[in-house]
């Protein structure tokens, strides 16, 4: 039974990850943008939350019809005024990754900075659904449910629109092939802009779900960064839908490598898995071939 409860503990807690890695697989996907302030956004959405229900006293839910809108804004503009010159200047994508990843890292320290500065380093969290919940007799958090729950609903979501829709046709052209989607009249542009601001709502919407029974800062943004780097690469760049798949494996391995093994390696655990899939499936554990 105790391992039955790390076991689900675990699912749970990837749930939590493919949640963050949601966004950040949209952005690097399908706009192609490697962007490492993306933490940044998830901590804006839980900061947004924490003073929701602790200053307004609301429902903590309630904040993503505020963090939402700014985040999505946020991000397009970021895209149009600061990507596209990237875009336009770049010989290659791999030039292309290479400015953008400087460029965002300096965004990054930039959104860290104005953090620390109106909100502190200091650690917050505050309570909510923090109830027990008996599932064949093991026992859970009612908000990690309904992260886990909420992560389920955004990766259906994301696949019925990426995979019934025309807008969803367009963009798995774009991953594709970027440059063959323009010859047949896809606005690559336009889409692109769409997705990573998209990318951007995604880790607000997160940040709002998680910050419920986890505690973060103004430097926080660099660990979930980091995360969903790990589960995006885990998944296969692109590969939207097996996101969630990929952070479900990260959670249980790192929960029961904790419990059958020990606690503190749990970090070495993650990087362990990590660098497996590396060597045997370096496109991703979702790519086809």
């Amino acid at each position: 039974m105790i391992l039955f409860e790390v076991f689900l503990n675990g699912l749970l807690l990837g749930g939590m990850y493919g949640l963050i890695a949601l966004g950040l697989n949209l952005q690097y996907g399908i706009a192609r943008i490697l962007n490492l302030s993306f933490g940044e956004f998830f901590v804006g959405g839980a900061f947004v939350a924490f003073f929701t229900i602790m200053l307004w006293k609301l429902n903590p839910f309630l904040s993503v019809f505020v963090s939402i809108p700014i985040a999505f804004a946020l991000s397009w503009l970021i895209y149009q005024f600061m990507m596209i010159p990237l875009i336009r200047r770049a010989p290659d994508q791999d030039a292309l990754d290479a400015d953008a990843v400087l460029v965002t890292f300096g965004l990054f320290f930039v959104f860290q900075g104005l953090a620390l500065v109106y909100w502190s380093g200091d650690l917050r969290g505050y309570t909510y659904l923090s109830v027990p919940v008996h599932i064949f007799g093991a026992t859970i958090a009612l908000n990690r449910l309904v992260a886990f729950l909420g992560a389920v609903a955004l990766a259906l979501a994301l696949y019925g629109v990426l995979r019934y829709t025309r807008v969803g046709a367009a963009l798995r052209a774009i991953t594709i092939d970027p440059v063959a989607a323009g010859l047949v009249g896809i606005d690559v542009k336009k889409h692109s802009a769409l997705v990573f601001a998209a990318g951007g709502a995604l880790a607000a919407t997160a940040g709002m779900l998680v910050s419920t029974f986890v505690s973060f800062s103004a430097t926080s943004g660099v660990e979930y960064t980091l995360k969903a780097l790990i589960v995006v690469i885990m998944a296969g760049v692109g590969r939207v839908t097996g996101t969630l798949a990929a952070g479900i494996l990260l959670g249980v391995v790192e929960a029961l490598g904790g419990y059958l093994i020990d606690p503190s390696l749990t970090l070495a655990i993650n990087f362990g898995l990590f660098m497996l899939i590396l060597l045997v499936r370096p496109t991703g554990l979702f790519t086809r071939a």
